[in-house]
């Protein structure tokens, strides 16, 4: 991981040599602000979200290890599966009852 260079102070406390035809320096002050806000933001968020991690570690170590499932549970979603076959075979019935139904009520309706 990159290690931060420039604090800002760092930032802040910089002097830039003045050439003949050099930048405004009031321009280079404003931007400099602005990096310096930023980098101050930055390091806020970091902060927060060190301790957020630190949180976590604790809460996951904390918490009841989960477990690998057992025979007893797999019994139990094997008696669930026929269920659903079961379901299904209730929706088509129903399905064709309606068709039956409604299909018929849509051809008197049209008449």
């Amino acid at each position: 991981m990159a290690s931060i260079k420039f604090t800002t102070k760092d930032i802040f406390e910089q002097d830039f040599k003045i050439g003949f035809r050099g930048y405004d320096q009031d321009e280079v002050n404003d931007f400099l602000d602005d990096i310096m806000k930023d980098y101050d933001a930055y390091e806020a968020i970091i902060k927060e979200l060190k301790g957020e991690i630190a949180r976590l570690k604790a809460q996951a170590a904390n918490s009841p290890k989960t477990t690998l499932p057992t025979e007893e549970s797999n019994d139990v979603l094997r008696t669930e599966r026929p269920s659903s076959a079961t379901n299904f075979d209730i929706l088509r019935r129903l399905n064709r009852l309606e068709k039956e139904v409604f299909g018929k009520q849509i051809v008197q309706d049209q008449e």
